[in-house]
């Protein structure tokens, strides 16, 4: 699970970094993934009976809010290429 989650912020820095904006896209994109894995491993945690419902509750709150910021973002530069 921390490894997902560190993917997640990892592919966005890394996508940044690479100054094109569909190299971003695809990181941003590989990023999205990792959020919904991090998703997936909390969901596997609750149903073995690791985790409270409230925290899993909590865990998807944050995972519709990264995904939509990474999807906003991603068409933000779909946008500003096209212009």
């Amino acid at each position: 699970m921390l490894r997902a989650a560190r993917s997640a912020t990892a592919n966005v820095a890394e996508g940044y970094g690479r100054f094109h904006y569909l190299d971003n896209a695809k990181f941003c994109s590989n990023a999205r993934g990792s959020c919904y894995e991090v998703l997936d491993h909390l969901i596997a945690a609750h149903d073995e009976e690791l985790i409270p419902q409230d925290l899993i509750t909590r865990g998807r709150e944050m995972t519709t809010t990264a995904v939509r910021l990474l999807n906003g973002y991603m068409n933000y530069l779909r946008r500003s290429h096209s212009q």
